[in-house]
């Protein structure tokens, strides 16, 4: 797509006037497609939260709400609200050194034997191995004697180049120093025992402040459902939950040169998550990993050779190594922006709970390079400039509010465009937790995510059960348009609308399902329904119209648990009910609230509760919580300890199925 879009031609407005809904005044409409079309052009770098790209985009939409006679939220005064985020971490300085015990030593990639190994991040492997003297050291007081270290070649400077470093901090690190005796774990995994199988990298080790050795990925010759369990525990994150909990103090991670990316470091990627991982991690390099493993006599690729079967007997062993790790990591704080508009009421008397709003996200992935890109083979890298996703949202709640800025309304409409809903919903969740409007004045929040897709003329509307009203207004209002409705009860959904559903306030959300090109590059402008698109604005700009002007506003539903089908096949798996809160900063599992009538309300969790440990195994982030899950059974109660206000307590939960 060209990225030379006149900005002054995508920004004109095609007015039409018409009949609007009963009692509308003339109204104007926005080209939906021109929106789609600018904010969906490369010239935005896919418009990652904190960009460049982003920062035009939120321009954009403003010149769009000016155009529709849209104002700042009142007493504000800025279409922008800002809110902070963790938007990365940097390795500030990571530092190895190993010393070789029980007269054991370390062999070089050169072939020296060495018996002190040393490194640090952004220095080359080599430079950083300390040769062990074949002959006596010189006196240093010898004529012509350059003193103690001359038979030690000198270490040559740090370099920048991140490919030369031989050990690089994990992104999920702790800060801080571990020391202890080596010890190799295998892949480090450890499966959850069932009846027929169990799999326990550490059922032969002591790892008990020491620092573990684990080869990435996992047992690289397995097959069929062996591979796909061992794959599920093969995380980075689990690998180093499962250290802490058996008391490591440390943990290294070498990618095997049986491994895809043999010998090559781990990308330090941050992954959104604001917990660290309760341990101090590093990866090495693949020479200065085979230095580690091969102290014990054997080399790397047989060593690696002897797990890759995935035999759960192999046994891992002690390292005649004693070593220090000291990992430093500062976080990268960042600034995002909601844009947040708003119409006024307008023509006849205030109602009770005075706001509607209508919301959709407008950022997306950039270049794709923070871990949820779907991008396949040479597309990595590419602008993702994620047209459904969510441009066709911005043009629909843009479009809504061009339509309905001349119409009366008791209520006044806010206009909101999120930002960081890729990185976890944290521009609404801000929007929430500041509350620049009374969440309890607002009678009703319409979410636009993904509306540009419409197939086979259906459109799903999403979390209808938080409100008795949704099904009803949505099936009368649609009869002159025509689509083909499909309702989804549950609001607990991976966009905006959980945010503001969670504060009790009746949510809908629009959707046409996704799509082979969802998070890809190739989500582009020109595979946009157009048609379809305005059909939807039409239903939306209908059922706001509704809202504006009804006496009474939505009644709020807290839904009960949910049912849900994954290719219409039940599946089984352990429901706690849980919704966790992404933003929040604190060692555990942060609850925004819990799905009424599931086993979390059921054993009294409630919103604003941290977990801090569930069926018997510690929990400071979601990751942990997440792999804890697999330890619990249907109907049999497990104890989960969290906070409230200050207070450690516990209680049990009994989990149950959803299908």
């Amino acid at each position: 797509m060209s990225s030379n879009i006149s900005r002054f031609v995508l920004s004109m407005l095609f007015l039409s006037f018409g009949a609007g809904s009963a009692g509308a005044q003339e109204t104007g409409a926005l080209d939906t497609r021109a929106i789609v079309e600018y904010l969906a052009d490369d010239e935005l770098e896919g418009r990652l939260t904190g960009s460049s790209g982003i920062r035009m985009a939120a321009d954009y939409i403003i010149e769009q709400l000016e155009a529709i006679g849209a104002e700042p939220l009142p007493g504000i005064g800025d279409f922008r609200q800002a809110f902070s985020y963790t938007a990365g971490v940097s390795d500030t300085g990571t530092a190895l050194r190993i010393e070789a015990i029980d007269e054991a030593r370390i062999r070089r990639p050169d072939g020296e034997e060495a018996n002190v190994l040393t490194a640090s991040s952004g220095a080359t492997p080599v430079a950083n191995l300390q040769p062990l003297p074949r002959d006596p050291p010189p006196d240093p007081h010898a004529p012509g004697s350059t003193g103690a270290d001359a038979a030690v070649p000198a270490v040559p400077p740090a370099q920048d180049d991140a490919d030369a470093a031989s050990i690089r901090a994990l992104s999920f690190s702790d800060t801080g120093r571990a020391q202890g005796q080596l010890v190799f774990a295998g892949y480090g995994l450890s499966v959850p025992e069932t009846d027929d199988f169990s799999y326990d990298s550490y059922a032969t080790l002591d790892v008990t402040d020491k620092i573990v050795v684990v080869f990435r990925y996992f047992p690289e010759d397995t097959q069929g459902e062996l591979r796909s369990m061992l794959a599920r525990y093969s995380g980075l994150r689990f690998k180093a939950l499962a250290a802490r909990e058996r008391g490591a103090a440390g943990l290294i991670v070498v990618t095997g040169p049986r491994s895809p990316n043999a010998g090559a470091l781990v990308p330090l990627r941050f992954d959104t998550a604001v917990s660290d991982s309760g341990i101090v991690a590093a990866t090495v390099n693949g020479e200065l990993g085979a230095a580690i493993i091969e102290s014990a006599g054997e080399s790397i690729e047989a060593v690696q050779a002897s797990f890759d079967t995935g035999n759960p007997h192999a046994a891992g062993f002690d390292l005649p190594l004693e070593g220090s790790l000291e990992v430093s990591l500062a976080k990268r704080e960042s600034t995002g922006h909601n844009v947040i508009g708003y119409l006024p009421p307008a023509g006849t008397a205030p109602l009770d709970k005075p706001y509607v709003m209508l919301g959709a996200h407008y950022d997306h992935l950039g270049r794709g390079r923070g871990g949820d890109s779907l991008a396949r083979g040479s597309e990595a890298g590419e602008i993702h400039n994620g047209a459904d996703d969510n441009a066709s949202g911005v043009a629909a709640v843009l479009a809504s509010g061009a339509s309905l800025a001349g119409a009366e309304r008791g209520r006044g409409i806010i206009l909101a465009f999120w930002s960081g809903e890729e990185l976890g919903l944290l521009g609404s969740t801000d929007f929430v937790d500041q509350a620049p409007v009374p969440m309890d004045q607002i009678a009703a929040y319409l979410n636009f995510d993904m509306v540009g897709r419409l197939r086979d003329n259906t459109l799903n509307l999403q979390a209808v059960g938080s409100s008795t009203i949704w099904t009803g207004l949505a099936e009368e209002l649609n009869q002159p348009i025509g689509l083909n409705l499909t309702f989804v009860a549950d609001p607990y959904l991976p966009t905006d609308v959980r945010s503001l559903n969670a504060s009790r306030v009746p949510s809908l959300n629009f959707f046409t399902g996704s799509h082979e090109d969802y998070h890809r590059p190739t989500d582009d402008a020109h595979t946009i329904n157009y048609e379809g698109l305005d059909s939807i604005i039409e239903l939306g700009t209908a059922v706001t119209a509704n809202l504006v002007t009804r006496p009474d506003a939505p009644d709020f539903i807290r839904v009960q648990e949910v049912q849900q089908r994954t290719g219409g096949a039940a599946t089984m798996r352990i429901f706690t009910g849980t919704i966790p809160d992404y933003t929040q900063e604190v060692e555990g599992l942060s609850l925004s609230g819990v799905v009424g009538g599931g086993p979390a309300e059921q054993a009294g969790l409630q919103g604003g509760d941290v977990i801090v440990g569930l069926a018997g195994q510690s929990v400071t982030n979601i990751y942990d919580y997440m792999y804890a899950l697999d330890l619990l059974k249907v109907g049999e109660p497990a104890e989960v300890i969290f906070i409230r206000d200050g207070e450690r307590m516990s209680v049990e939960m009994i989990p149950s199925v959803r299908e």
